[in-house]
């Protein structure tokens, strides 16, 4: 990417200085920043074995200071460096290592530039695109933060890039357009190369081939100008696509062979400098774990010191500690000893309470059976016989007095009252066919040309249950369908009954003006008290939901072993 790592492992260098492992001077933060610089130094200089031993020594000495903005810095060179020897994975380990001390010291410039560094590895080292662009998306957030305008531009296009070299170009122009926007500004001579590949690259996209054909020739002239040998290499290539898209062949097949040959260079050159430090790229691994161990004896260290400063408070602490233990425990054992009688006091009233409830829904359901009874068997029977002679009569007699004809039509119109009675009471369907039948007969006895009820039922349709249980849900549903009728001005509503895993949950709802549940007591609104009370006395649970203009959901479970 770009060929920053020189231009990025110059600024990422800020601060690091740490003491040798081992070593018994203690240095001061002046030495260790003078340390840092000389770290970065011979760094910029290529000279990475002299800056790595110089990086260990800044580490181990800001460990020992606890200042986390310097060992942010320290561990940032020790990255820096192995990016620069191409060792990707661990610079990236110590990248993430000096992220956690930038945060811990809240500096936002470090962060700016560790998560663009790090973008870099996961974008060109790794292919990681996706993760790359999400790094680069919060080395902006930070660039932003300290104002660092420059850095912007440069984050911006990285971007752009790895939105090309995913083929994601429209998701990569917005930046592109921008460092078009500003390169005279914020832009630079390791800038210039790689921003003309990359407006040949869209353009080539587009299928503007003369713009395409002259940046890629604009971007080499550049590179090769400014001595940028991997920008150039890249440009080679990206050319080389270009060209062969185009059908021009021998220009593409030359391009693609300036581009091996100039990698092959890189790639020595590469090797080149991983032989200059030979003696510690042997080491490279011991190195990484000496860094680490010296991290891990940092967090001893720090957890003895803040051990022994507790152990300085503790007798202390503790002895106030117990003193208001004890206090508090006493406090709360009278307070428990008293919260507990109100509780048995009111667990018996609340039982009391069930218990009246419990015995006025059983007295309203026996008298209500007793009653349909009677009106069926006795009432009912009388009337139909009486009526059955007084048609007898009739077809005996041809000319009748007009007190007999309506006789007879007072009778049929009781006759029909006390009948709709006694269905009201225990209906013939719900006592012949059961539950499901007669809550189907209910939609359609309440639907009419400004409210249709709607029924969706799961459940086999010839299911029994037992007869309470059935005679006590037939009631609720009852209820809250005529409350739908007389409140709600709905002209949809739907009733909905599901068996799941032992248990009946039955959904009502409609389309209606709905109310603000904080705002009103529904159950005391509606008179669904009795409602509720009756579903708790099936150990089943009880749900509404409302809004304004929203309409309102019922949702009621019962367990089917009630």
């Amino acid at each position: 990417m770009l060929d920053f790592r020189n231009f990025r492992i110059l600024f990422f260098i800020l601060f690091f200085c740490i003491a040798a492992f081992g070593q018994k001077k203690v240095f001061t933060e002046k030495e260790l920043l003078k340390l840092y610089n000389q770290a970065t130094i011979n760094l910029h200089n290529e000279d990475y074995e002299k800056s790595l031993i110089q990086s260990r020594l800044l580490l181990n000495h800001s460990l020992l200071l606890q200042n986390y903005n310097l060992i942010g810095k320290a561990y940032n060179t020790i990255a820096a460096n192995f990016d620069g020897i191409s060792e990707p994975d661990k610079a990236l380990f110590y990248y993430q290592k000096s992220l956690i001390y930038a945060e811990k010291s809240n500096d936002l410039e470090l962060q700016n530039w560790l998560y663009n560094n790090i973008g870099n590895i996961y974008c060109f080292d790794k292919k990681k695109y996706e993760k790359g662009i999400s790094y680069y998306i919060k080395s902006l957030y930070f660039s932003r933060s300290t104002k660092d305008s420059s850095q912007v531009f440069f984050t911006k296009l990285n971007i752009a890039w790895a939105y090309f070299d995913i083929g994601r170009f429209s998701e990569g122009y917005p930046y592109l357009k921008y460092i078009n926007k500003y390169n005279d500004k914020y832009g630079m001579e390791t800038t210039a190369a790689v921003t003309n590949m990359l407006n040949g690259m869209y353009y080539s996209y587009i299928k503007d081939n003369p713009k395409a054909d002259y940046n890629f020739k604009k971007g080499i002239e550049n590179a090769i100008k400014y001595d940028e040998k991997t920008d150039l290499s890249y440009i080679y290539q990206e050319y080389s696509k270009f060209l062969s898209k185009n059908k021009n062949f021998e220009a593409a097949y030359k391009n693609l062979s300036s581009f091996q040959q100039l990698n092959d260079e890189i790639n020595l050159q590469d090797k080149a400098k991983k032989a200059k430090i030979a003696g510690i790229n042997l080491e490279i691994d011991e190195y990484k774990r000496e860094i680490d161990k010296m991290g891990i004896e940092s967090k001893k260290r720090e957890k003895l010191f803040h051990s022994e400063s507790a152990r300085k408070n503790k007798m202390t602490t503790i002895i106030l500690s117990l003193f208001l233990i004890s206090l508090i425990l006493f406090y709360f054992f009278y307070q428990n000893t008293k919260l507990k009688q109100k509780n048995r006091i009111k667990d018996i009233q609340n039982k009391i309470n069930q218990n009246l409830i419990n015995a006025t829904i059983d007295g309203q359901e026996n008298e209500r059976k007793k009653i349909a009874l009677f009106l069926h068997d006795t009432i009912s029977a009388s009337l139909s016989s009486a009526g059955m002679h007084l048609n007898v009569f009739l077809s005996q007699h041809s000319s009748l007095p007009a007190e007999i004809t309506k006789t007879k039509l007072i009778l049929d119109e009781t006759h029909d009252k006390v009948r709709d009675l006694s269905h009201d009471l225990i209906p013939t369907l719900l006592a012949r066919f059961g539950l499901l039948y007669a809550l189907d007969d209910l939609c359609e006895k309440y639907s009419n040309s400004t409210l249709h009820f709607e029924y969706q039922n799961t459940i086999p349709i010839k299911k029994r249950y037992t007869e309470k249980f059935e005679t006590r849900l037939y009631f609720i549903i009852s209820e809250l369908l005529n409350n739908i009728i007389k409140h709600s001005d709905a002209s949809k509503a739907l009733v909905c009954l599901i068996e799941n895993h032992n248990e009946m949950i039955i959904e009502i709802t409609d389309n209606g003006k709905g109310f603000d549940i904080n705002k009103f007591n529904f159950v005391e609104g509606f008179g669904l008290h009795q409602i509720k009370a009756r579903i708790n006395n099936l150990n089943g649970q009880f749900d509404v939901k409302s809004k304004i203009n929203e309409g309102t959901s019922i949702n009621i479970s019962v367990p089917l072993n009630s």
